[in-house]
């Protein structure tokens, strides 16, 4: 099944070329040896930046299974996730990640995540985009709610 749901990911993202809807992504998850969602890059037909494969074939996959975690499934991607991909499966508690092209062979493309890579660890003064913290005292008012309620679902 394994080298299946690869092809089958890799296939998307050529037909998604193909199609003018995105960029040559592609990614499916499978749960129990069966494909349970898949995903295409939308970015640019749907004007939404966040639209990769791999966020669209997640979202799907849990409404599919009512549920904000997928643990018990694994993910097949056609390129290596970027850093909001990645982080996004880290999220979803993903059970195992496989990917075919990597991130350098998307680089030669045109589609360079190194600058992200690259922020993330550097202080927040020194990033690109001017970042700033205020109003910290009361931007903790939603994180007293939230210890506070009884409600809370942990995530």
């Amino acid at each position: 099944m394994q080298s299946q749901a690869m092809r089958h990911a890799i296939d998307l993202a050529v037909k998604n070329v193909a199609s003018g809807n995105g960029g040559p992504f592609g990614a499916v998850i499978v749960r129990d040896g069966k494909i349970l969602a898949e995903g295409v890059n939308l970015v640019t037909s749907t004007c939404d930046p966040t639209a990769h494969a791999e966020v669209v074939a997640i979202r799907r996959a849990c409404q599919l299974v009512g549920a904000f975690e997928l643990k018990d499934c694994e993910i097949y991607s056609s390129c290596e996730p970027c850093p909001m991909c990645l982080g996004a499966l880290y999220w979803a508690r993903i059970g195992h990640i496989y990917f075919a092209a990597t991130r350098e062979d998307a680089a030669k493309s045109g589609f360079d995540d190194s600058f992200i890579y690259d922020e993330i660890p550097l202080a927040i003064a020194e990033r690109k985009i001017p970042t700033e913290c205020f109003l910290q005292e009361e931007g903790l008012a939603a994180f007293r709610a939230w210890n506070e309620s009884v409600a809370k679902v942990h995530y």
